[in-house]
Parts: C-alpha cells; sequence; structure tokens
C-alpha cells in the first residue's frame, strides 16, 4: 500500500470535489474505486475482508449518520459515491500508521481526549465530545488488542475532518437534535465515529475468517 498516494487522493480529491462541483465529485469518484478495486486485488485475504467489511459498515454509518440522524451534510445534500472507499482508505492509513506507534502513545492520545471532552463540557462549547470519547473508551477496553489503531485512525480523521469542512466538503450540525447536545464544526472527538468503524471492522473480518475456515476445517476431518 503507498500511503502517500492515499493521503494525496484525500488532499486532491476533496479539493478538486469542492472547486468543480458534481462533474469533479464524479471524476474523484471513478478515481477512488478503481483505487478500491486495485488495492483490493492486490491485498492479502484477511485484508480483503477487513477492506470489504468496511465498506460495507462504513456505507450504512454514512446513510444513518448523515441522511437519517442528520449529524452531517455534504455540500451536495448526497454522499458523495466516494465516501464509502474513503473510509477504507483512512482504515488502510490507521493501521498503517498503528503499526509505527507505542502503546503507551495510544494510551495517551486517549486520555487527551478525554481531558478535551471534559474541558469541553464544563465549557459548555462541545456537549457531544464526552459521548464521543466514551465510545472510543469503550472501543479501547472491550477490543484492547487494537487500541494503536482506534488512537491513529482518530487522530487522522481529526485532520480529515478539519481539511473537509475546511474548504467546505460537509458541515456538522451545530445542534444534535432531540438530545440536547451540541458540538462544533467538525467535532474535535469525531475519530471516535471511526474507531468505533475499525473496531466493528476487526470484529467482523474475524466472524467472516471464521466462516471461511468453518467449511475447510469441516472438509479436513471428513477426509
Amino acid at each position: 500500500m503507498n500511503a502517500s498516494l492515499l493521503v494525496a487522493t484525500f488532499v486532491a480529491g476533496l479539493w478538486a470535489d469542492e472547486r468543480f462541483g458534481l462533474a469533479g465529485q464524479l471524476a474523484v469518484s471513478a478515481w477512488s474505486w478503481a483505487l478500491f478495486l486495485a488495492l483490493l486485488a492486490r491485498a492479502p485475504k484477511g485484508e480483503q475482508r477487513a477492506m470489504m467489511a468496511c465498506l460495507a459498515l462504513s456505507t450504512a454509518g454514512e446513510i444513518v449518520l448523515s441522511l437519517v440522524l442528520g449529524l452531517y451534510a455534504y455540500r451536495l445534500g448526497n454522499i458523495p459515491l466516494f465516501i464509502p472507499p474513503g473510509h477504507v482508505f483512512l482504515y488502510l492509513l490507521g493501521a498503517a500508521v498503528a503499526r509505527r506507534i507505542s502503546e503507551w502513545l495510544a494510551a495517551r492520545v486517549i486520555a487527551l481526549a478525554a481531558l478535551y471532552a471534559l474541558a469541553a463540557l464544563l465549557a459548555r462549547f462541545d456537549t457531544f465530545a464526552l459521548p464521543l470519547v466514551a465510545l472510543l473508551a469503550g472501543c479501547a477496553l472491550l477490543v484492547p488488542a487494537h487500541r494503536r489503531l482506534y488512537a491513529s485512525t482518530f487522530l487522522l480523521a481529526l485532520a480529515l475532518e478539519l481539511y473537509g469542512t475546511w474548504i467546505g466538503n460537509w458541515s456538522w450540525s451545530r445542534e444534535l437534535a432531540g438530545v440536547g447536545l451540541m458540538t462544533t464544526n467538525p467535532p474535535a472527538a469525531a475519530g471516535a465515529f471511526y474507531a468505533a468503524l475499525d473496531a466493528l471492522v476487526v470484529s467482523a473480518s474475524a466472524w467472516l475468517a471464521a466462516r471461511a475456515a468453518g467449511p475447510r476445517r469441516n472438509l479436513a476431518l471428513s477426509g
């Protein structure tokens, strides 16, 4: 995997989407899907399962969080077709960074997120941060083996959210309808959503691997 190519895709792709309207969005989508399929074809089986799980889960999450709950909205009021493969690219980048950071650093990232959430709650400018960080902490506690992945994705997602909202690809609602919470644009703890996606991807991949191993195990026993 070429990490610099994925980063360039995020930076140039979001810029082209905002700069060239629907035509730019369609061009970025075509490139993103071509890149996704190329990476999928070259990936080992385990990574392929993770990529497909990430694609399916992130698409469902986008529909619920954006179109149903209205937590954020894209510039053209749709879900751009490059978004689902974009989630896969972020997952792959997060996994690459996670292999290069320590458990100590991962724990400090989560601790700093918790301190921010408490400060934002007391200052009353981001009351959504605390439940988001609770989601992040829950992922780290329930599936601790992947704490470094959650921390790396949390930071990468924050950078992506800052860039995407800055140039106008999407925006977050200031107030969350029906729950009495407010947040910033983007929420500083938005990476918790991505960490939860990582936890689901890891779990789904393990389940798919077990399913795939089942028929082979039964065949070996019968032979």
